[in-house]
């Protein structure tokens, strides 16, 4: 099978499925996916043959391609994935875009909430070399990866902490709180497109908004005077968020759309 053959195995011309084929076959042949087709010709081996087809079978089996791959480029950086933590999405950009046009200190101190793969706090870090960051996770393999992917761009300077949300930072004070936190409805029609990922990283209570009013109730604590938290949410939860961050105090509360034009996150500043 050349390599012309194998794109053409799943898809029509055009579609994101041959995307994914050309992307998984530049993970298989290290051929740069833009020079897959200028070498459509050259056959595969027979080890990477199998080992293309066995990762459309698991693709096909409702794998994300990111952990057939090991890996998924987000923001900036190539970062580590495994069945242990969530696949970050590109619509989590805008979270990151949000926080870098924020009115911050040079100095400043932030901390992502339930980091998985490190996406924000690492992308964060990357942007503002100065700034403190540190980042949790409840889940010690879901740290591993996020420490590995620090110490794979360089990003020695993040801080790695095991816990439960803002429960193990004692009393420090940041001047700005971020999270991806769980926000889908345990019965949520999405739910089994989800299935290969990690649920505890996806479904919360109360319609998908306890961590959400959890995190925003927490932080009061550990917000410096003007401080923000800056939340991603589901694309239906942009008004309830709102209500949570109003209702706890919080100032000037908007949300953002995503790529897409859907709400998707929503930040509040603690002016006390």
């Amino acid at each position: 099978m050349n390599i012309l053959e194998a794109l053409a195995l799943r898809g029509e011309a055009e579609s994101y499925e041959r995307q994914e084929n050309a992307w998984l076959l530049e993970h298989i042949t290290k051929i740069d996916f833009f020079d897959l087709i200028m070498k459509k010709e050259q056959q595969l081996t027979a080890e990477q043959e199998l080992a293309y087809i066995e990762g459309l079978a698991r693709i096909a089996a409702g794998e994300p391609l990111a952990y057939v791959t090991g890996s998924q480029p987000f923001w900036t950086l190539d970062l580590k994935v495994t069945p242990d933590t969530l696949v970050p999405r590109p619509d989590t950009e805008v979270l990151v875009e949000t926080v870098l046009k924020l009115e911050l200190p040079e100095d400043t101190r932030l901390v992502d909430l339930g980091t998985g793969t490190g996406a924000i706090a690492l992308s964060l870090a990357s942007e503002r070399p100065q700034w403190a960051v540190t980042a949790t996770d409840i889940y010690e393999p879901t740290l591993e990866v996020a420490k590995y992917n620090a110490e794979k761009h360089d990003l020695n300077h993040v801080q790695f902490v095991l816990g439960s949300w803002l429960k193990p930072l004692g009393r420090q004070f940041f001047d700005v709180i971020v999270s991806n936190p769980p926000y889908i409805d345990a019965d949520d029609e999405h739910m089994p497109d989800l299935a290969t990922e990690p649920e505890r990283a996806l479904v919360a209570d109360k319609q998908g908004l306890a961590d959400i009013e959890m995190i925003i109730l927490q932080a009061k604590k550990h917000l410096a005077v003007n401080g923000w938290v800056v939340l991603e949410h589901g694309y239906d939860q942009g008004e309830a968020v709102r209500q949570l961050f109003t209702q706890a105090g919080y100032k000037q509360v908007r949300t953002l759309k995503d790529y897409g034009g859907n709400d998707r996150v929503t930040l509040g500043q603690w002016p006390h």
